[in-house]
């Protein structure tokens, strides 16, 4: 049975079973690489995206339980035009690896949406799902707290 889905503001059709992760229907079927595998288990955070503005595990999400429009970091900013969170990943060097990176940046917007000043506290509350092997937590909070800035200016 065919789902529609619309990802990054455009329209998807796949022909896929209800119970295949949303992660492989991004990936394998529609192409967008940016949203990786990590475990599996929604234990690393490296596959986040957006599901209505929030932030959801995709490895964990059967194609038949999307609930809305899917946003992954292909979707957020422009090639010619960075989010003010990606501007911030940049500016403070948090990548090292960079394979987490896009989950992190996925959960960190999500948050910034709800909580536009958030705290240390808030920070290490929201992004405690994702894990990063490189261990650049204090760049991330760091970046975070830049990016909020940036949009409170903006």
């Amino acid at each position: 049975m065919a789902t529609d889905l619309k990802i990054n503001g455009k329209q998807h059709q796949v022909d896929l079973p209800d119970d295949v992760p949303l992660l492989w229907v991004l990936r394998d079927e529609i192409g967008l690489t940016g949203t990786k595998f990590g475990c599996g288990v929604a234990a690393c955070g490296a596959c986040t995206v957006h599901i209505d503005g929030e932030a959801v595990r995709s490895c964990q999400v059967a194609l038949s339980d999307v609930w809305g429009d899917v946003t992954t970091i292909e979707g957020v900013g422009t090639p010619d035009s960075m989010a003010a969170i990606q501007q911030a990943w940049v500016d403070h060097q948090v990548a090292q690896c960079g394979y987490c990176q896009s989950g992190q940046i996925m959960q960190a917007a999500a948050l910034l949406a709800e909580n536009p000043a958030p705290s240390d506290e808030d920070i290490d509350d929201a992004m405690q799902g994702n894990l990063c092997r490189c261990g650049t937590y204090p760049r991330i909070r760091a970046a975070i707290h830049d990016a909020a800035s940036k949009l409170k200016e903006a």
